[in-house]
This record gives structure tokens, sequence and C-alpha cells, in this order.
């Protein structure tokens, strides 16, 4: 009996080892093994394919971005000498109209000629009506864009005209037909009653008046002549009005007058503009337009809009002056910035009619290309030495040169010249700002504004969102984090939870939609309630807890182990309700009745209605609960075993929570800040209904904001696709992902360094 026994005992293991390698469990096996690889490679391929997207994303903005920064490209055609250019005059003016097919040239005779813009043959001819024995002295351009042109005649009198290029379809071919239009009459306008030689003239049409303005060495003359017609039989009406200014004591070089008639700069002497108020009739300064007295200005233009005047001289240099207004409201000019071409002087000053670029040729034949805005040199190169003449067309692609007897044209490639380090991210002083500022304003009704692309605005908007926000997400997430996770008790945390992760679900546009229309409009008549409560909630929940902890034992155990929190539920409510019911009585009491106007009459502090308050609450509730989360599941997930180790040793529950748990869950609770902070950032339909979207840059709490997110969600649809600003709203959002993506990077390193070092645990 005890040898059976014995055999048994001895052949059940072996049994048992054949029962586990069955077939079926072998399957399983082989199953299980299957499926493990299976999700291995199945996660391993969805985070390469993660990887891979979010590096097409960055490249496929980069690919977008990278045109703007690649700067001009110049493409000279071959010199060609038309036969008639032998017989005409000395050019004084040369233009190209809008679809760079047709060229106009005039010359010191007065003869005016339409050629081909391409093969430079002529198209017609005409000569201008100018009076007998007179000659063309001096020419001027109106505005860039207007084709508007001031002759000034040896006779002292000035001839106006304007060049027009209508189009038309005979026979369904599209045809050009140029001519000469003489808005104020075929007669010459007489300045000087003496008769004398004008050597400079200007011009401005405002409405339906024309300014003249004209010099004969040094004596002023100008003239304003209103124009009007008679919509029944089409009579035109001229009245003239003379405008008495002092006179210049040195030789006049230039005239150049302000779009809405409100100045009028003299350029004079060696390198001297006297400004005049054409309103006021009066001297409003001579200004010194270059340090170096052995300078002197050769060429003086008007940039598109006419506000800013770009000064050339004679060693190359080309200066921005514009008018500003000083600490006391007195307007006066001043020099903002200035480009260097070369050595040699500046002959000519093109401006572009649609951006505000402009284009110079020197004395040595050098073309250079700027921007002023950007304060960018994009090119410089040398052309036919001793070019004479050049014009530009509208769209600033195309410049025909004539030197030497040949005309030449140039092709421009210039798509993005308004993009520059400085412009984007430094200070721009702009025309009609009185300082440099970062701005951003992508559009306008007209042309002639300045593009204002600062970046710097939108980012800082960025971070002050996301900063009010954390202030207030940030210490209430993870403090009901750790609460909930080693305090309360298992079945009131499974309640708790679960309802704080439901408030993620909800949507950001209802969030952002309650915050715009209800609770920015509350905030604003409950200010000192909201402040109220925000001050009074802590205190009141420290005073609970201290009140709590004197109640007798036998009380105190009547609650639950873990439940305590619920009875703070009634007194926030409390505190809420006396704070935000008191409201108006702190008002009268505090603030005389209106707390926003003592915030902006006696402290100084500029009150918007959305404000970043209103962000930060709203924003901040938003990214409660991911913070929340993240920072829970971390606490939670601390072994029991170093809990019941720490008290064990002795140690209190507040002691085994700050110097066991949080450290041990910091790795986490810092992801969760990160996470919480880079949704913060990305927000978008919050920021974009509760701010006003106002590109400041002020810490203030009580001023709106734009960020990153939302001004590309606003301004893309209305971009134009391929254009400076679509490629700037693309640059944003490439900003805001490398921003993202350091930071996250950034909070990696911080959380492995916090995991090794909190290891040992």
């Amino acid at each position: 009996m005890n040898d059976l026994s014995r055999e048994t005992v001895t052949a059940s293991p072996k049994s048992l080892r054949l029962d586990f390698d069955t077939p079926a469990l072998l399957r399983k096996r082989r199953m299980r093994a299957f499926k493990d690889h299976l999700a291995r490679w199945c996660v391993s391929i969805g985070g390469m394919a993660v990887l891979g997207a979010i590096t097409l994303i960055f490249f496929y903005l980069a690919y977008i971005v990278l045109p703007m920064f690649q700067g001009v490209d110049l493409e000279a055609r071959k010199p060609l000498q038309p036969a008639w250019l032998a017989d005409a005059g000395k050019p004084l003016l040369m233009a190209v109209e809008e679809q760079n097919q047709v060229a106009m040239r005039l010359d010191e005779r007065g003869q005016v000629q339409f050629f081909d813009a391409k093969s430079m043959a002529l198209l017609s001819a005409e000569t201008l009506p100018l009076p007998a024995n007179s000659q063309v002295v001096s020419v001027a351009q109106d505005q860039p864009g207007s084709n508007r042109v001031a002759l000034g005649l040896s006779s002292g009198q000035v001839l106006v005209f304007e060049h027009a290029y209508p189009v038309s379809y005979p026979n369904d071919v599209k045809t050009i037909t140029p001519r000469i239009n003489y808005p104020f009459g075929e007669a010459a306008i007489s300045l000087d009653a003496q008769g004398r030689a004008l050597d400079h003239v200007g011009v401005s049409l405002n409405g339906g008046t024309l300014l003249l303005a004209a010099s004969t060495s040094s004596d002023l003359h100008v003239l304003s002549l209103g124009r009007e017609e008679n919509l029944m039989t089409g009579e035109v009406t001229l009245s003239e009005d003379r405008i008495v200014l002092a006179q210049i004591a040195e030789p006049i070089k230039a005239l150049i007058i302000d779009p809405r008639h409100q100045w009028l700069y003299v350029i004079n002497g060696r390198a001297t503009a006297d400004v005049f108020s054409l309103r006021t009739k009066e001297l409003n300064g001579r200004y010194k337009l270059l340090s170096d007295g052995a300078t002197d200005v050769t060429n003086a233009t008007a940039l598109l809009g006419g506000i800013s005047l770009m000064i050339g001289d004679s060693k190359g240099a080309i200066q921005q002056w514009f008018m500003v207004r000083d600490e006391d409201g007195k307007q006066y000019l001043k020099s903002i910035r200035s480009f260097q071409m070369g050595d040699s002087a500046i002959t000519q000053i093109l401006p572009e009619e649609r951006r505000k670029g402009f284009m110079a040729l020197d004395a040595e034949g050098n073309l250079g290309i700027f921007h002023s805005t950007a304060h960018r040199t994009l090119l410089v190169e040398p052309l036919t030495a001793g070019a004479a003449l050049a014009g530009l067309s509208p769209r600033a692609d195309r410049v025909l040169v004539e030197a030497q007897g040949q005309l030449q044209r140039l092709l421009i490639d210039n798509p993005h010249p308004e993009v520059s380090w400085s412009s984007l991210w430094g200070k721009v002083w702009y025309e009609n700002y009185d300082e440099a500022d970062y701005v951003w304003q992508s559009t306008s009704a007209s042309t002639d504004n300045e593009p204002k692309l600062s970046l710097a605005p939108l980012a800082f908007g960025t971070l002050k969102a996301a900063f009010y926000a954390m202030l207030l997400a940030a210490p209430l997430a993870i403090a009901a984090a750790i609460y909930t996770a080693y305090f309360m008790a298992p079945a009131m945390r499974g309640k708790i939870k679960p309802v704080i992760e439901l408030m993620e679900a909800l949507p950001t546009v209802i969030l952002g939609f309650f915050a715009g229309l209800f609770l920015a409009p509350y905030v604003e008549g409950h200010l000192p309630g909201i402040f109220s409560l925000l001050i009074f909630t802590p205190v009141g929940i420290l005073l609970a807890g201290f009140a709590w902890s004197r109640l007798p034992e036998s009380v105190r155990l009547l609650v639950p182990d873990g439940w305590e929190a619920a009875l703070l539920v009634p007194v926030i409510l409390l505190v809420g309700i006396v704070s935000l019911s008191m409201s108006g009585h702190l008002e009268v009491w505090l603030f005389d009745g209106n707390m926003r106007s003592w915030l902006s009459n006696d402290l100084g502090i500029a009150f918007d209605q959305r404000n970043a308050l209103v962000v930060g609450l709203a924003m901040g509730f938003a990214v409660i609960p991911t913070i929340y989360s993240i920072a829970e599941d971390a606490v939670f997930s601390v072994p029991k075993s170093l809990t019941f180790g720490s008290l064990a040793l002795g140690a209190t529950p507040w002691q085994t929570l700050t110097r066991v748990v949080i450290l041990t869950a910091s790795p986490g609770i810092f992801s969760a800040i990160m996470i919480g902070m880079g949704r913060a950032v990305g927000e978008t339909m919050i920021v974009l209904m509760a701010t006003g979207n106002t590109a400041i840059m002020d810490m203030n709490i009580f001023e709106g904001l734009r960020t990153l997110a939302a001004n590309v969600a606003v301004e893309m649809p209305e971009s134009a696709v391929g254009g400076t600003h679509y490629r700037v709203l693309f640059l944003s959002a490439l900003v805001l992902l490398s921003f993202t993506f350091v930071m996250n990077t950034l909070a990696e390193l911080v959380r492995q360094r916090l995991r090794v070092k909190y290891a040992s645990l």
C-alpha cells in the first residue's frame, strides 16, 4: 500500500506536466504570443505614424513659410535700340501701365511716346500743347498710381495731364489704347506772374482740389485750383486761390506736397527741409536732413501715401523721414531709418504703387531694391553705366531703363519684401505713429497703409492667456487631485472623479459663447464681488477647516473618514452668495459706485469688458479637468507600500504626503501641468469669443488680447492664397507648433529627471 502511494505521488507531477503541454494549450499560447506581437507592432506603427504626421505637418508649414525669406530675383533682358529713340529728346519721365504691355516716355520737348514694353516698338506719339516759345523745365508726379503729371515750363506756367490706358475688346481681342487726358484743361496754368522758368514743381489732387507748387530759384509759388463740373452740361469751372508762404533763403531742390494737403515740404540748400503747414499757412520748422556738412541731397520723393519722404544724398544713402508728434502734441519732421546703397550719388528714387517699397538708381548705374517698413535692402546690382532714367511698373515686377540710347527691360520677382526679422518680432516705427511699437494690423481700408505684421503681440497674448488660465487652474486642479487621491474615501472618489473628468467633454465653443455673452458683462457689473469671491473662498475654507478641527471628537466621528470634503460644499456656496450679493454695496462704499471708473480714472488702469480675467476664468475651467485627471492618477498610483511604510515609521499623514507621496508623483504632476499649459496655449474658441481680439502687449488683467491660434482662425479665410499675409499666418502656426514641441520636450526631460531622482523612494 505504501509502495502504491509512493508511485502515485511520483507519477502525479509528470501527468500534470503533460496536461500543460496539450495541443489546445500550445495553440492558446501561440495565439497569445501572436496577439502580443501584433499589439506591439500596432502600437509601434501607430506611434511612428503619429510622429510622421507631426513631422509632415512641420515640413508642410515650413514649405509654405520659407518663400517669404528667399529674397529677390532680377533678370535682365537684352538692351534694345529702337529707331524712334534716336530722334527723341532727353528723357524726363518713364512709366509702364498695369499689364506691362505699354510704356510711356516723356522728353524735354513735350513729346510723349507710347511704345511696346517688350519689343520697344513705337505705338503712338503725341505732342503736348505747350504754350508758344516755352519748354519743359521740370516735371513732377502725383501719388504713385495716379498717372498724374505736372510740367513746369520756362514761361512760368504749369501744364497738368494724365496718361491713361483704357482696355477694349474689338473682335474679342484685348486692345490697350494709350491716350493723354487734360482734367484741368489743355491751357497751361500760370504760377509766376513774371514769366520766369519754374525750376521745380509739385502737384497733388485731393478730392476736387488740385494743389500746385513751383519755385523760381528761391521764390516759392503755391496755387490751389478747384474744379467743379456741371452734371447737366458737363461744363468744367475752375477756381483759383493763391497761397502766400514765407520765402526760402536758399535755392530750392525739390517740392513735395502731402496728399491730404496738410504739409508742403521744401528741400533747399545743401540738405535743409522747410516744412509749411498749408492749413495755417505758417512755417512748421526748418530741419537739417544730413548731419555731414559735406554731403548734399541729390534726390527726394514721397513713398506711397505721401507720408514718408525718401531723401537720397551724394554718398549713396537714402533716409526716410515723416512727421511725428512730441510729448506736447506738436508735429515735427523726424528721421526714422536709413539705407545705404553704395558710395555714389542717388539720382532717382522710384516708389512702388502698392507697397511701401522703392527702387533707386545711383550715378554709377547701380539699381537698388528696398522696403521701408521691413528696413530691408533686398538687392543692389549694377546695370548699364550711365543709366539716365528708369520707370517702374504698377506691380513692381518690371523696370524699364534708358541708358546710352538703349532701352532695357528688367524682370523682378519680389513677392514678399514686407517680411523681415525686425518687422515680425521687433519694434517698428510705422507712419502716423509717434514712436516705435509692436503692432498687428494685417488689413486696412486702403493700400496706402503699411503692413503691420508683428507676431510679438500675438505671442505675448498667447502666453498671457495661458498664464492667467494656469494661475486659476493649476492650484485648484492639483490640490483637488491630491485630496481626491490621498484623503478622499474610495466611494466618494468614485463619484467625484468621473464628474470632474466629464467637464472636459464640454465643447470649448460653448464655454467661449458663455464667457463672451454672459460672463464678461457679469464680471464687469460685479467686479467687487468677483474679487471678494477669489479672496474669501480660500479664507472661508481655511476657517471652516480650523473650526472643524476644534469640534469635539464625538462630533467629528459622526462623519465617515474621507467624507469631510462634502462639508465644504455649503461653505463655498455661502461664501459665493455673500460675496456676490455684497458686490453692489462694496462698490458704493469703496469705489463711489463704479469700480470700473475708479480703475480707469484714479489708478489709470484701462478696462475692457472682454479681458484676460474673463479668459482666465473660462479657459481655467476648461483646463482644470485635464490637469486634475493626470495629476490624480499620478498621486493615486504611488505604491501603498511607501505610504504604509512611512506611516508605520511614525510619520503623520501630512508628512507622508509632502515627503513621500508628492515627491514620488512629481513627474506625473509636472506632466499634468505641462499638458494643461499646452492645452491653454493652443486654445482657440474661448479666446476668440471672450477676449475682444485686441493685439496689444499689456499684462493688465483688465485688457484684452489676441492669441496666435485665434488670429489664424479669424484671418485665414480672408487671406489671399500665396500672399504675404497668408504665409505669415502659416508662420504663426509654425511658431505655435514649435513652441508646443519645445515645451513638451523640456517637460519630458524634466519629468525623466524627476523620475530618476525619486525612483529610490
